[in-house]
This record gives structure tokens, sequence and C-alpha cells, in this order.
């Protein structure tokens, strides 16, 4: 079957192109070139800015290789007289940057050279995008022999641009119905490796990243890293951990191979686990009087007994619910499947099945699923009885496609269990929503109508867009028309399923507003672009604010209009994190992406000594879950009830496009089931990992115990312990070398760069609509969980951090204080050998200059060589005594803990507040010694000491005239061995210049 799949080209324009006709000027067209097809564009005569807004449809022979073709576009100039093209550039497009049409924006690229000794400038404009609309045809190829187009008659006649087509569901869609999700590859990120519409070619596509993962076909050998010693507590540094991971057992540092093979599931332990699948039943008997039944599954093995939901008088209801029970609680050796019938009083016997759980079969993927059988109900003596329930048994591992939906006997009481309740415990894979600047350019009004005759009406624009509000500044309208011309921007996220409302208000009064008119604009019809290129402007009328009903609202118009510039910057990265731990750093358009260097794999293993976060039947106990972030790809692992000690053993993938990104694991206490506790139903932090990607080797599996610490506010208090394993595989070297070169962030930051108040804003709102979204999800995601994993408070005010962040900076200098102090010393003779030694490499740079960068930098590739003796063994974690969290004061943790705005008493305000004034009191006094220092420079020639600035002229022309006829050697050794002279050459008084220098004047006497 052919396949519907085309590629559309939409070519716009060009700029700035290359005279070629010898006039100043070139007659240009574009040649596509694609999978074998040819296409070609109208002729334009003498412009170097044509604009074409034709398009062209390409068919897609194979889908499945789509990533490996390129699109080429050629620019030639046409010479009607020779009947010759000459070149004038080209662009080249590669597949894994075609993206569905919804997603496609016009971006201008920059002509390339064809070879050395092009000469090439100019932009192509090009919108690029794939559609399987089946109404579109493709455009006609050229044949080989074609000759070269003209103005008049062209070869291949454009196709009129269509209805927008519909985007690919299968190739680029987030749906991931058709796909088999193993436990090793869950769904990943919509990107530029996109899942196929077939489900062969995404089962190979998954084989083919799962080997790419790994650099040999068998296991890498895994890397035990070892500390040195810890400057913190060792209660609270890393620890290293020797757990059986894919088949086998790190024991210092080697693998000991088990006697089974090794595992694809590398990075967990495997666990047992005993499935049972609940299809359906029929013919079941009536047991009511009114001959109905309400029947429901009771699955017991010992203690641990999960129930499906019921029906409501159905004899051959459907269920279709799994069930798994971890076969290290097991302690019966007998699975029980019981239907019951719902009662009001109490729930009637319909019929039981047994099963022998030594019997049971053993199933490993990707062995296909284990068949349901129908199996006849039992009486309580063992006898046959009517009805027949379909059940699936058998045993296997996490690996299998059931255990993400299943309910776990883990997760769940052992007393009883509710498959209402298990919804809030499965583990979940969430994608976080894409996001996008929204840049609302106010620029005037025009033909205002007053609500008051009698004043002038102080006119603002009120914009909306969801819970976000900005206004423009405040105008007084002497005349109709006002002028504005502000940006606001906002963060809108996919789908646009929000309006972005404005409103033109009138200031009457302090605290009261009236409305002059509105506009509302969908943000489905906002233009997009990846570029700084320039947005039209449009009108748009303003409507009354006051109608009675919509038909009304929509008639009543009158003159008044609003000019705007709206548009949706995607060449920007939305920061919805906090800057210092951000796991992606990639522009809102796709098209823009870049290929992935390498794919991150994180083993949950399990958590020990986690302290209680409730109690149950008076004593302590943990409902905890994981949750791991990385990029738009958020996941949760299953939760585990009432266990201090759980065990996960659940594995994840991410891709990885930036080095310089973070891997942020938290551990959270599910507060969703049960009673309301102290804190309401807000699921409590146990704490969290941070995890930098640049600070991993690649191939190597780091296996630690990572303590989790906590800031409360008595002191830092240790959680407990969560045991990861994690292994950073690149795919490619030379891109990742190559993205060491690449800005941090997209280009727009730079080209048009948002202040620091504006991103601080934005990230705020970013943070909100991610919180929002995900709480939707099931099961959700909640609010402060998000915060907490994205550091929402991390940049407000804080004693402990602010010394935190001061020790840092002395800790930076330290090097330099350490080298002074080094001169000092042999300046004042300390060691005679050293400073002889020193006189004489001094002598030695100034003769021979050329060797002083020579000189430093072989200084530092043998200091980078001697400290790789004692490199890092362990990825960095929390430090306390970085953090500053072991001896701070328990009033400054208050005010680190306390809300903003603040809800402490006021006589405690006003003494942080007397406090942070003292601190401030230093940090003024420095920066005005500083402003002295640098005031006092200019006082050399300024003439405001007129005798000084005499001196120092004098001195000027006199220090000019001897280094006129001394050589630039001798000045140097004398300055050097002045500078070094012995002690018994040295006043214990400040030298001349020191205090000529003190004594020029500053602006300190202008202060008041």
């Amino acid at each position: 079957m052919m396949s519907n799949l085309k590629l559309g080209v939409e070519l716009v324009s060009a700029s700035n192109l290359m005279p070629k006709d010898g006039e100043g000027s070139a007659s240009s067209f574009v040649e596509f070139l694609f999978d074998g097809q040819k296409f070609r564009s109208s002729v334009k005569e003498k412009d170097l800015n044509p604009y074409w807004n034709e398009s062209f449809y390409f068919n897609i022979t194979d889908p499945t290789n789509l990533q490996n073709l390129t699109l080429d576009a050629n620019v030639y100039n046409n010479n009607k007289a020779t009947h010759a093209k000459s070149f004038l550039g080209r662009v080249r497009l590669y597949g894994t940057s075609f993206v569905p049409y919804s997603d496609a924006v016009v971006l201008h690229y920059p002509l390339e050279k064809r070879g050395m000794f092009s000469r090439v400038k100019g932009e192509l404009g090009l919108k690029v995008y794939v559609t399987d609309d089946p109404s579109i045809k493709s455009s006609n190829p050229l044949p080989v022999f074609e000759s070269l187009p003209n103005s008049d008659s062209r070869s291949s006649q454009p196709q009129v641009q269509q209805e927008a087509p519909n985007p690919v569901p299968n190739l680029f869609s987030n749906d991931k119905s058709g796909t088999r999700h193993t436990f090793h590859h869950l769904p990943k990120e919509n990107n530029h490796q996109q899942q196929l519409p077939t489900a062969h070619v995404s089962q190979q596509q998954m084989l083919y990243h799962s080997d790419e993962m790994k650099p040999e076909p068998q296991q890498p050998k895994i890397v035990r890293m070892y500390s040195s010693s810890s400057s913190q507590p060792a209660d609270y540094a890393l620890k290293e951990t020797s757990p059986f991971l894919g088949g086998g057992q790190i024991v210092g540092g080697r693998v000991i191979r088990a006697e089974k093979p090794a595992s694809t599931y590398d990075l967990v332990e495997q666990m047992q686990f005993l499935f049972v699948r609940v299809v359906k039943a029929r013919d079941l008997p009536t047991m009511d009087i009114s001959g109905s039944l309400d029947p429901y599954v009771e699955v017991r093995v010992g203690n641990y007994k999960g129930i499906t939901k019921h029906f409501e008088k159905n004899r051959n209801p459907e269920w279709n619910q799994v069930f798994a029970f971890s076969r290290d609680r097991m302690q019966a050796s007998v699975l029980e499947v019981v239907m019951k019938d719902k009662d009001l009083v109490k729930d009637d016997f319909v019929g039981i099945v047994r099963f022998d759980l030594n019997e049971l079969p053993t199933r490993v993927p990707p062995d296909s699923p284990l068949a349901p059988e129908w199996y006849r109900l039992e009486d309580k003596k063992g006898d046959k009885t009517r009805g027949e329930l379909m059940l699936a048994v058998w045993i296997g591992t996490q690996a299998d496609e059931a255990f993400p939906d299943a309910w776990h006997s883990d997760a769940a009481s052992p007393v009883e269990s509710f498959a209402a309740a298990s919804s809030l415990l499965r583990s979940k894979v969430y994608h976080a929503p894409r996001l996008w600047y929204l840049r609302v350019n106010v620029i005037e009004a025009q033909d205002l109508v007053p609500t008051e005759k009698n004043r002038f009406p102080e006119v603002y624009v009120r914009v909306q867009i969801g819970h976000q509000v900005l206004k423009t500044k405040t105008v007084q309208a002497r005349t109709m028309s006002l002028l504005w011309n502000e940006d606001l921007l906002f963060v809108a996220a996919e789908p646009f399923e929000e309006h972005l409302i404005l409103t033109v208000e009138d200031r009457v009064g302090s605290g009261k507003d009236e409305t002059m008119g509105r506009v509302i604009i969908p943000l489905n019809s906002v233009e997009k672009r990846a570029d700084d290129r320039l947005i039209h402007t449009r009108w748009f009328n303003l409507e009354k604010p006051v109608a009675v009903d919509v038909d009304q609202l929509k008639k009543e118009k009158f003159s008044s209009r609003l000019h705007l510039r709206v548009c949706l910057d995607g060449g920007y990265h939305v920061l919805d994190e906090s800057t210092h731990y951000s796991s992606d750093l990639r522009p809102t358009a796709k098209q823009l992406w870049k290929h992935s260097i390498g794919v991150l794999e994180l083993g949950i293993l399990k958590a020990e000594g986690i302290h209680p976060m409730k109690t149950l039947d008076g004593r302590g106990t943990s409902d905890t879950y994981c949750v791991a972030k990385y990029g738009h790809k958020w996941v949760r692992s299953r939760t585990i009830m009432n266990n201090l000690s759980p065990k996960y053993n659940e594995q994840y993938t991410w891709e990885v496009y930036d080095p310089a990104t973070v891997l942020t694991v938290g551990v959270f206490d599910n507060a969703q089931l049960g009673e309301k506790g102290s804190n309401g139903h807000r699921d409590m932090k146990i704490g969290k990992v941070r995890i930098r990607i640049s600070t991993l080797e690649t191939g190597r599996v780091y296996t630690h115990a990572y303590p989790l610490l906590v800031l409360h506010p008595s002191g830092v208090k240790k959680m407990g312990e969560l045991h990861l394993a994690v292994r950073f595989s690149c795919t490619s070297l030379m891109n990742m070398l190559h993205i060491y070169s690449r800005p941090l962030l997209p280009k727009m930051h730079y080209i048009r760069p948002l202040t620091v108040i504006q991103l601080d804003m934005l990230r705020h709102q970013a943070v909100t609509i991610v919180a929002a979204r995900l709480s939707r999800s099931e099961p959700p995601l909640r609010k402060e969980v998000v915060e907490y994993m994205s550091d929402v408070d991390s940049h407000l005010w804080s004693m402990r951090r602010s010394k935190a962040n001061f020790f840092r900076l002395m800790s930076v200098f330290s090097g330099l204080f350490a080298v002074g102090k080094w001169f000092g010393d042999v300046c004042f003779w300390k060691n005679p050998i050293t400073t002889v030694l020193v006189h004489v490499l001094f002598v030695m740079l100034v003769c021979f200059p050329e060797l002083i960068l020579p000189t430093v930098f072989l200084y530092m590739f043998l200091i980078g060589i001697w400290n790789y003796r004692y490199r890092p063994r362990y990825p960095p974690h929390m430090n306390t005594k970085i953090s500053h969290a072991e001896a701070v004061h328990p009033d400054e943790l208050d005010e680190e803990f306390d809300t903003f705005p603040t809800s402490r008493g006021a006589e405690l305000v006003r003494m942080r507040y007397d406090r942070l004034r003292s601190v401030a009191g230093r940090i003024q006094t420095v920066v005005g010694d500083v402003a002295t220092q640098g005031e006092r420079m200019q006082a050399l020639l300024s003439w405001r000491d007129p005798r000084a600035t005499a001196l120092f002229v004098i001195f000027c022309l006199i220090a000019a005239l001897l280094l006129y006829v001394t050589p630039f050697q001798v000045v140097a050794v004398i300055a050097g061995f002045y500078l070094m002279r012995h002690p018994r050459f040295r006043h214990r008084l400040p030298g001349v210049p020191v205090n000529f220098f003190r004594r020029l004047p500053a602006r300190t006497d202008s202060m008041l």
C-alpha cells in the first residue's frame, strides 16, 4: 500500500541575494531536490529580494527512511542570453528537522556555499512540514533534460496553497497506543526520532535504541567509584552499593554473572511478581430473590487481597483487570480467585478458582502474552458449580507489559484494597506541555469614546491570558488617539485552550476603572515565529463591554480600534525551572532542535531508612513514591504502601541533547489515601537528588546510595537513602564535543535578550502552568511536587544562602589569594632559594616575552594532569557544609521558611529588617570604597586637584622621554627587581605612589 505521506515546502521569499547579471541585480529561481524528485519555482526578474509564496509537495516513498533523507534548495540566477544558470547559494535540511504542519513556521535560512571559492550571501525563507492529507496531490517532477525556466513559461506550475493539512497522526503524534510499552523503554518525548506508523517498525526502532545505548552486545562493565574524604559528616555522604544488576552482582567493581543470562533491564534488580488477569465471566448464577446478580472478583494470596469493581445486575461482566503480587512478600502457596455478589449487608459467595503457586508458568518478554482460559467455578467444598471465569495467571518480572497498569500488592494495604484507589498508586509517565512565549506589542489606540465628557480620560490597556495579567502604562488622552508601543510577554501552553483578552480601561479614580472596550483573540490564530523576523501589525475593533447576549456583542461594534502586533516566539527556551538546574535548553520550535548526543538511563532501585511521615495503628510509616524529571518527560514510580524500606526497581530512559543539564529525582509521601493529616492532603517531600549529566563518564554505571537531605525549620535532617543506578551512553562523540562550543541558550536569548525581571516572572508563570497541567493527569502529579522539583522558591531571600554564596565566592578567589600570599613571601625573601629562582625566571621571561603564554598554558596543563589523580570518583551531591546548613541560626531558618509576603509578627519582622539593614550597610560600605578608588583614578587627569594633576602630568612627560630611550626589557627588569627587593631595602611606611594615590580627591564630598 502506497503511503499518503507528503513533504510540503512553502517557498516564501529570499533576501539580500548576490548580484550575478552584471547589472547589480539577479533573476533568481529555486530548485528543490528530495528523494529523487526535482521541482522548480518561477523566475523573479531583476530582484535581489524576491517574493514567491509558492508551494510544492513531494511524495515520501519510504516513511521509515525519512530521517535519513535530505531536502536541497538551490538558488540560481537565470541568464536569458546564454540559457545558463549561475549559483546563488543553497540550503540543505535534514529529515530529522521535518515537523507536522501544526508545528511548522517560516524560517529564514542563511544561504550556504557550494564550494570553497563560491561567493554567496543572503537568506531563503522556507516553511517545511510533513502531511498525510489525501486531498493534496504531489507536484509534477521535472524531467532531467528540461531546459532552464524563464519568466513566461515554467515547467512545473506550483500548486496553490491549500487549506491547512492535517498533522500526521502516527509519525509525529504523542499517542503511544500503537506501541508496545516495555519497562526498559517507556514513552519518549516527541522529537526528531519519532515512532513510525506500523507496529513492526516501532519495535525495530525500540531495539535499535536499546542497542544504541550499549557500545557492545554484552553488558557494559560497571566501574565502581570511590569517594575521597568529605568535609561534611560521613552520614551525609554518598555510599557505595553492590546490588544485583542485570543478573549479576557488583563486587569490587566487577560483575559476577549469575547462572541465568543477563537481562536487558540491566540497571535494576529483577523482581518476581505473580500476575493475575481477570478478563470476564459468563453464565453466572442468580443469587438474589429478584433474580439479579451484582458480581465482583476478589483475588487473594495470603493476607493480600485485590478486588475488582462490581457491576449492577450483570451475569456476564467484563473486567480485564490485572493484579500483581510481589513474590518477596508471599506467605502462601495457593492463589484463590473468589467470585462474590455485592450485597448491602453481607456479600454472597458465588464460586472460587484455586491455583497452586508452584505450578504456574513463567513468562519473560519478548514472549507473547499468556492467553487467558475459561475456568469453571467451584463451591466451598470443591465441587463444580454454575458459571465460568476467564483468567490468565503467570509469574513474571517488572519487564512485563502488564506491570505499569496492574494493581500492586506492595502498593496496597495488606488488609484490603479498592480498585478506585489503585489509580493513585500506579507508575506513570507524564509529558509536560510545550511552552511558548507570547509577545504582545500594544502600539496605539484610535477613536476612543470617553465615558465622561468633562475630563481627559487616563487610559491603559489590560492584557490577560488565563491567570496572567499585565498592564501598560497609563496615558492621559488629550486626543482620542493614544500611543504606548509597549512589549508584554506571557507564557502559553499547547494545546492553546485560552484566549488573549485585551481591555482598554479608563482610570476614573483611585481603585476605580471603567472599561472602554475589549478585544478577544484566540491563541490558535496567533502567528508563530522561530527567529526575530518582523510580524505584521493588525488593527482590532474594540467591542463594547456591556451586551445583553452574544449576538448583540457581535453586532454592536463602534469605531474604536486597537493597533497590535501579536506573535508566539518559538526561538526562545521557556525556562520552567531554576536556571541552575535546567534539564532542557532547547528552543520551543522543533525545527531548531539539534541531534541528540546520547541516552540517559536511570534505575530507581530502592529506598532505605525512610523517616516516618504518618502514623498507622500507633506506629510510624510512609507511603512513598519517586518522581524523576528530565526535559519535558516526568516519570512517577508506583507508590509502595506502609513501608519504610520500599523497593521500586523501575527503569526509565531519556534522550540527552545537552550535557549541561541536570536530572532531578525526588521522593514523596503519598497523602491522597486515608484520613487527612496535619498537612491536609499535600504530598510531603522526603528529599531529592540532582545529577548533572556533564559530570558522568560515558558508558559507566554509577550505583550509589544518595542521602535524602531536607532543610527543616529545626535544621538539616537526613530523611533516608535513595539507591540509584545511572548511566549516560553517548551516541555521537563529535556532536557532544561540538555542543561545548555552542551557546548555552538558543540564539534568540542573545539577539533579543530578556531582562532578569522578565525571566523571573515568566519562569514563575511557566511553573504554574506546568503544575496545573500535570495535576490534571491520572494519577495527578500534584502542584507541591512540581514546585519542589522545579525549585520554585530558589530566588527568594535567605540569609543562609547569602552566607553560602559569599563563602563560595571566597573559595573561588582563594587561589588568587594564595598566589598573592606566595608572591608576598617571595618579595620579602621568606625562602631565599625560591626568591632567587623567581628572579631568574623573571629575567628569562622579560628577555624572551614570547615564552610567557606557552609557559602559562604548559603550567595549566601540568596542573590538570596532576589533578587527574584526585578527580572526583562520584557524582556531586548536596553538601551541607557548602550550603552553610550545619551551623545556621534558628531564626535565619525561620526567616527562610516564612511565607511571601511574611506571616510573622511585627516585632520579629522589625528585628529581621534591622539585621538586613546591618548586612546591607556593610555591603554598601564595600561598594563605596570600590567606587572611591575608581574616582581617584579618574582624578589623576581631571584637574580636580590641580597640584596633584600637575605633578602626575610632569611625571608622565619625564617617564615618556625615559621610556623612549630605554629598552623595555631594562625597564621591566628594574621594576621587577625593585618590587622583589630585599626587606633591608624596604621601609615600614607606605611608598610614595601609594601616598600620592590616597591623597587624590573622590566624589565622597558630594554625597549627601
